[in-house]
Formats: C-alpha cells, structure tokens, sequence
C-alpha cells in the first residue's frame, strides 16, 4: 500500500476546480456548527437567527453547503453573534495572483 501525503486542501487534493472556495465554505461551515452548538440552540432558532430555512441549516451542518454563498455564510456568522472582519493585503508574491484563506480567533 502507498499513502501520499496530501495537502493542507482535501478538495484540491481531489482536484476539485473550485476547491479554494469549498475549503473555506467548509471552514465557515464547521464555525457555524461551533457557535450553535456552544449557545446550544436548535437548528429552528439557529436558522431564525441566521435568516435562513431550516433545511439549510440542516443541511449545512451535515457538510452540504453548495447552495450557499459565503456570503451568506458570513452574514449568518454575524446574526450568531460574531464580528467578521475582511482584510485585503498584498499578494505573498508580487508575480503570483493573491491567495484566499479564512484566519479565525
């Protein structure tokens, strides 16, 4: 048997297209999840909070989140009582596009 070793990025591991995007929505997904489940809230009073269907919010902790936009995600982060701050730096690389990552405290 041969085990590679991997990325930081499982969806760019699997070659995903879009696999930056989906690292971070997953990473935003598992912090709403951290949040309602330390204020121990429903997923109904989650999503009434959040402003999204409850499905979603079902969904969502479940890891299927391709419907929703980060966004939203954020926005939904916000409603749950965290700040949320962006911050636009220069490339690492001068000759290289930028690069996006989520930092959480």
């Amino acid at each position: 048997m041969t085990i590679q070793t991997g990325s930081t990025n499982v969806y760019a591991d699997l070659g995903m297209p879009d696999a930056e995007e989906m690292l971070i929505k997953a990473q935003l997904a598992a912090k709403i999840a951290e949040i309602i489940k330390h204020r121990r809230l429903t997923q109904t009073k989650a999503a009434e909070l959040m402003g999204i269907p409850q499905p979603k919010v079902s969904a969502l902790l479940r890891g299927q989140f391709r419907g929703i936009s980060e966004a939203k995600m954020l926005e939904a982060i916000a409603r749950l009582g965290r700040d949320v701050k962006i911050v636009i730096g220069p490339s690492r690389r001068r000759s290289s596009p930028g690069h996006v990552e989520l930092e959480m405290a």
